[in-house]
């Protein structure tokens, strides 16, 4: 079993800063892939950023030139820096990773998710 643990949630004002961390713990033998996603009141759930093992990123358009995504693989763990955040930057934002197991099979995991309030 592999657990994802988001913290840094909560409510800025309009211009300001958050980061977001999200650690994996468990029956890991390699993450792939890792990955923010939010989902806003009435929305679907969409892609904000994501970065594969090697580092590579790519960001939805909303965010880009704002947000920031990192990870440390010894750590098992990703970050989200999010500057210049807006009131439509408000949502539930959940971590993600592709996870192989030590019985390597490849699974998906999602964190529960933490409240990113921004007011105007």
């Amino acid at each position: 079993q592999v657990q994802l643990v988001e913290s840094g949630g909560g409510l800025v004002q309009a211009g300001g800063s958050l980061r977001l961390s999200c650690a994996a713990s468990g029956s890991i033998f390699r993450i792939n892939d890792m990955g923010w996603y939010r989902q806003a009141p009435g929305k679907q759930r969409e892609l904000v950023a994501a970065i594969t093992r090697g580092g590579s990123s790519d960001f939805a358009d909303s965010v880009n030139g704002r947000f920031t995504i990192s990870r440390d693989n010894a750590k098992n763990t990703v970050y989200l820096q999010m500057n210049s955040l807006k009131p439509e930057d408000t949502a539930v934002y959940y971590c993600n990773a592709k996870v192989v197991t030590v019985f390597q099979r490849t699974y998906e995991y999602w964190g529960q998710g933490t409240q990113v309030t921004v007011s105007s």
